[in-house]
């Protein structure tokens, strides 16, 4: 111990301490072995001090060893964890005291830890946003309670990253399903417009988040809700391919019985929404309300309505029918009994063994072939009226010839000389324009394998007869001119043997000729030529006036009947016509 006095202890040491003890050991009269006891005794409590301290010290020092064993742990875990490289390197122990490496090593872990709160906050972010992503895809969101628990063994700026592209790739799968809904909702609401259907009830159906407005985000969009809305709208699909067919059967109906009953256009007008979508594809039908169960009913009403006023009205509409059929036939003088096809017609609606539509479909395909027939024999048939037309100028030709006052001045004179010169050109063409008219026919009737009738009057047999009546007509006229010319000579004989006693004969015998000539033959009788002609005249004018119905065609027919003997009857008049003006 040390005998100097210590100013910290009050100036008491050990030296000043042992001194007191000597002289009270000599005051009172201690011996010297019990003094030697004494201080054995203090000396042996001082060691035991010193141990104390020693060991304290050496505990001390244990301890801080293992605060920086455990400092040094908890780094290296902490850079592992972390998996950052560059973190504060620790010193190595032979050159610094261990309060010095625990001084040197405190802020790097102070750093650590600052690094590991914020990765792990990071951590549990992209925890929480993937969970919740799951959680809506799996149905089961709300569900989800509490926070995560992250693994703070690896904090690693690697393993972040793979939880940001798993996160990336929910995200997109979020929106992508997001926008699937949103697809199958708006599908939803087209197709409720369409039919009419409340879509709120509806999609709320599907899933309660789908019919709020408030925000996209809150939408369902797990699995269940994909397949349920995919089912409904399949649903509301078949449901509008089943309406649109049921409209469009209703649309048919209607137009057919329109067209049946020849509703006015006005009528019709009304069920335009209806029958605007009669051929149209469901893709196509996109206007609110126009597959609606009312709509569909008010169709299937309508359609009732005219389906029972059809019966009353089925004699009628095929009296109509049967009249434009007959107006097709007269206009291409086909030949029919009206009469016993009307009274057909009458019984089988009475007796109720054919369906009406079934009948005026039958009239409708009369109807069409008719036109089919009349289209065939148009060309004939124009033909036929060019032939007549001349026939009547050939008339009227022959009855301007006979006409003793053609040359007077008198009003339309020269109107009638102009008509006249255009008649016997005409009346030149129409041996050509019968040679034309036979080889059509008989080309026509070689295809159908049937006669050309013309008013019930086969067409080859009427030109035959023409033609052969011509002919003899031609014959008749050269020898009407041969006697001509034998009267000339006689009556030249005669001036010569009696002079011009006989002038005034001469004169007035033309005269005398012209009378019979023109009021008829030598006993009276029509010639044949001035018949043909003049029933040709009646025919074309009957044809032009329409009233040739169901009438046979009078200028053939009536050559055919007039008898050949009324030829000879008939020379003396046809001789007296002047071949020109």
């Amino acid at each position: 111990m040390a005998d100097a006095e210590n100013p910290l202890l009050g100036e008491t040491t050990c030296g000043s301490l042992l001194q007191k003890l000597q002289e009270i050991w000599d005051e009172v009269g201690e011996s010297d072995e019990e003094r030697d006891k004494m201080l054995l005794q203090i000396e042996q409590e001082c060691l035991d001090v010193y141990k104390r301290k020693v060991e304290q010290a050496a505990n001390s020092r244990a301890q801080l060893l293992q605060v920086l064993s455990d400092a040094k742990l908890e780094h290296s875990t902490l850079v592992s964890a972390l998996g950052d490289k560059s973190s504060v390197g620790i010193p190595e122990k032979g050159s610094e005291t261990i309060k010095e490496q625990l001084a040197a090593i405190a802020p790097a872990l102070e750093q650590l830890w600052k690094q590991k709160e914020e990765r792990v906050k990071e951590f549990s972010d992209i925890q929480s946003q993937i969970q919740k992503i799951c959680g809506e895809i799996a149905g089961n969101a709300s569900e989800q309670t509490g926070a995560l628990a992250v693994d703070e063994s690896d904090l690693s700026l690697k393993k972040l990253d793979e939880y940001q592209v798993k996160l990336k790739e929910l995200q997109k799968e979020k929106s992508d399903r997001l926008s699937k809904v949103l697809e199958y909702v708006s599908t939803v609401h087209d197709l409720c417009a369409v039919l009419g259907m409340d879509f709120f009830s509806t999609i709320t159906e599907v899933h309660p988040s789908l019919g709020d407005s408030t925000g996209v985000q809150s939408k369902s969009i797990s699995n269940d809700t994909l397949s349920r809305l995919a089912k409904t709208v399949s649903a509301l699909n078949e449901d509008k391919k089943q309406r649109l067919h049921k409209l469009q059967e209703l649309a048919t109906q209607l137009i057919d019985l329109w067209n049946l009953m020849d509703t006015p256009e006005e009528e019709r007008r009304l069920f335009n929404h209806v029958t605007c979508n009669s051929s149209a594809l469901v893709d196509k039908v996109t206007v609110p309300g126009a597959l609606a169960l009312d709509l569909i009913e008010q169709a299937e009403v309508e359609v009732d309505r005219l389906d029972k006023q059809k019966s009353s009205r089925m004699k009628e509409i095929a009296l109509k029918r049967q009249v434009e059929l007959e107006k097709i036939f007269a206009s291409v003088h086909i030949e029919i009994d009206p009469e016993a096809a009307r009274e057909k017609i009458m019984a089988l609606i009475d007796s109720g063994n054919v369906e009406p539509t079934e009948l005026l479909a039958d009239m409708d395909n009369q109807i069409m072939k008719a036109k089919e027939e009349a289209l065939s024999r148009k060309e004939i048939l124009d033909r036929v009226e060019k032939w007549m037309s001349a026939c009547e100028e050939e008339s009227w030709l022959e009855d301007y010839n006979r006409d003793e006052n053609r040359y007077n001045a008198s009003r339309g004179a020269h109107l009638n000389l102009k008509r006249a010169e255009k008649a016997r050109i005409l009346v030149n063409k129409i041996p050509g324009m019968v040679d034309t008219l036979v080889a059509k026919t008989r080309a026509w009737e070689e295809d159908r394998g049937m006669s050309f009738m013309y008013d019930g009057v086969p067409l080859l047999a009427m030109l035959d007869e023409y033609a052969m009546l011509r002919q003899e007509r031609e014959e008749e006229k050269r020898r009407l001119r041969g006697q001509k010319k034998v009267g000339e000579q006689q009556n030249m004989e005669q001036e010569t043997t009696f002079g011009s006693r006989l002038s005034p004969a001469r004169s007035s015998g033309p005269k005398k000729v012209v009378g019979p000539r023109a009021n008829g033959g030598a006993n009276g009788t029509p010639s044949r030529r001035l018949s043909l002609n003049a029933n040709q005249n009646s025919s074309r004018s009957a044809g032009k006036d329409g009233k040739r119905d169901s009438m046979k065609l009078a200028a053939p027919a009536n050559i055919v009947t007039v008898s050949k003997d009324d030829a000879a009857s008939h020379v003396s008049r046809t001789d007296s016509v002047p071949a020109s003006p």
